[in-house]
């Protein structure tokens, strides 16, 4: 009778936490909280600048002398002179000086709270690397997120560059590249912060119900993702001005004007009233998609801390949804439109915790 070798030991790739003390990742984890709280910031700033219509009133990029804003009358002047010579100054009938500095101000706001961010990643990032806080994967990780920002940096005035050519309003593509690297570096800082934590969850899970909440996770996260560029669609085609009544858009379900473009696949991003028609759908999907999965989670036998984040992200999605229809039925007031879309990025940041949790938890059967 044949013998059966035994199997092979597999081989387990070391965590490079451990390397890193963890007096010294109790500073790098505040640091990275920082970057992410700023980058929230950024994001509400950003939003109140897209809602007033000012994100066209700074006509150049300097990266390094743009932190200086107008000192001076003359000054105002020059920079007022220079911003009359685009489109968005046209369609503004009469715009007093006084009337240019309010939206001067909320971009200028924008773009220093940006760089901001530069200078919070990079001093502190010498100084961790000059004292040895971090091993050879944590600079690779944090070097990544440090290019994630540059490239936002650059995607933000290649966005503004798209308004200041022949129509006063940025390509709506182009603002959601925008949106979705600032919620890629918000959720990245998030997850290295929580990599740090070096918490890992104690409670034993089946490996079933541990698939079921990976898939699960990826499908709402897909969604939500997608709901967002969506979002970012409606703002930057102000598709939330039309039709502002809800669950009906002209007495029906399904407007008249959905597919009013050819080729017809147009329509679902350049079509106003079928992109916010698309966020509606998109929207009671993913309150579908969360109810049915936090359903199934809270039958299963999944741990404590995965049940509670379920609740809480069910929560702020059923939230979020209310949020939507009043921005929509109030027509895009500031105040709504900014909570919409920072309830947006806490639903994220929730879903990205919760994702960390379960990937991060004990199966039954696998080896430590």
């Amino acid at each position: 009778m044949a013998t059966l070798s035994p199997a092979a030991p597999v081989a387990v790739r070391p965590d490079w936490r451990l390397d890193i003390p963890e007096e010294k990742r109790r500073p790098i984890r505040v640091w990275l909280w920082s970057i992410a709280a700023l980058t929230f910031g950024v994001m509400v700033v950003g939003g109140i600048t897209r809602l007033t219509l000012s994100g066209l009133s700074i006509v150049s990029w300097d990266p390094l002398f743009g932190v200086i804003p107008p000192l001076s009358d003359a000054q105002w002047q020059a920079t007022f002179e220079a911003y009359r010579q685009f489109p968005d100054y046209d369609w503004r009938t009469g715009m007093t000086l006084a009337e240019f500095k309010f939206i001067f101000f909320w971009e200028y706001l924008h773009r220093l709270l940006a760089r901001l961010i530069g200078f919070a990643f990079l001093i502190p990032f010498v100084w961790f690397l000059a004292r040895g806080y971090f091993n050879r994967a944590l600079t690779g990780r944090a070097l990544a997120l440090f290019a994630l920002g540059g490239m936002q940096g650059v995607m933000g005035w290649f966005m503004v560059m798209s308004g200041l050519v022949d129509r006063p309003s940025v390509s709506h593509y182009r603002l959601a590249a925008h949106l979705s690297l600032a919620f890629l570096i918000f959720g990245y800082a998030l997850w290295l912060a929580r990599d740090l934590r070096l918490t890992r969850a104690r409670a034993v899970v089946d490996p079933g119900v541990h698939r079921m909440m990976l898939r699960g996770l990826a499908l709402l996260g897909a969604v939500t993702s997608v709901q967002i560029v969506w979002g970012a669609f409606v703002a930057g085609l102000r598709a939330g001005k039309f039709y502002p009544t809800f669950p009906l858009m002209g007495g029906s379900l399904v407007p008249a004007e959905l597919l009013r473009l050819d080729p017809f696949t147009r329509n679902f991003v350049e079509n106003p009233v079928a992109v916010q028609w698309m966020h509606r759908v998109l929207g009671t999907l993913l309150l579908v998609v969360a109810v049915v999965f936090v359903a199934r989670v809270l039958r299963s036998a999944a741990d404590a801390l995965s049940r509670r984040l379920g609740v809480i992200v069910l929560s702020l999605i059923s939230v979020q949804y209310l949020l939507g229809v009043l921005t929509l039925v109030y027509l895009v007031p500031i105040s709504l439109g900014v909570i919409h879309q920072g309830v947006a990025l806490v639903i994220f940041g929730a879903w990205l915790w919760w994702l960390h949790h379960v990937r991060n938890l004990d199966v039954q059967g696998r080896a430590a």
